[in-house]
C-alpha cells in the first residue's frame, strides 16, 4: 500500500458536484494499493497514520498526531498511485490492484481507522473525483508499506 498523507486545514470530495466527504482538521489521504498487498499492510499503514506526529504542539513541535488533536481523516483511493512512469510518456498502471482486490483492502483500512476513534470520511471508490483541500504547512508524506 502507498499512502500520501496531506495535514489539512479542511479537504472535500465531490462525484459530479455532490459533496460525498468533507473534513475540517485533520489528514487528507491518496490511498493506492497494488496486487501484492494482504491485511497486514493495511494495519501497518492504518497504525502508522494514525500515530504519525505531524501535529504542532504549544512549542510548535510537530510532537501530536491526529488521534490526539481530536483530527478527521478523508481518504481516497487513488490507483494512479501505481502509475509507472519509467518508460514512454503514458503511465503504466500494471501494478495497481484490481478493483475486486483494492476495493475491500481499502474498506478495511478505513475501518481500521475507525476502529482507533478516528472519523474518516471517503471518497467514492471507481468513480471520477474531484479532490480539494487546504494543506497545512504545507506538509505532505508519503508511506509505503513495503
Amino acid at each position: 500500500m502507498r499512502v500520501v498523507v496531506q495535514r489539512c486545514k479542511r479537504a472535500e470530495v465531490t462525484v459530479d458536484g455532490t459533496s460525498v466527504g468533507r473534513i475540517d482538521h485533520g489528514l487528507m489521504l491518496l490511498v493506492g494499493i497494488t496486487h501484492e498487498d494482504t491485511e497486514q499492510d493495511a494495519v501497518y499503514i492504518a497504525d502508522k497514520v494514525s500515530g504519525l506526529r505531524i501535529f504542532e504542539d504549544e512549542a510548535g513541535k510537530m510532537n501530536h498526531s491526529v488521534l490526539e488533536t481530536g483530527g478527521q481523516i478523508l481518504s481516497v483511493s487513488q490507483f494512479t498511485l501505481y502509475g509507472d512512469c519509467r518508460k514512454g510518456k503514458r503511465p503504466n498502471f500494471m501494478s495497481a490492484a484490481r478493483p475486486e482486490i483494492a476495493k475491500p483492502l481499502y474498506d478495511k483500512f478505513n475501518e481500521l481507522l475507525r476502529a482507533k476513534g478516528l472519523q474518516v470520511e471517503t471518497g467514492s471508490f471507481g468513480e471520477m473525483m474531484d479532490v480539494s483541500l487546504t494543506n497545512w504547512g504545507p506538509v505532505t508524506l508519503i508511506i509505503d508499506s513495503k
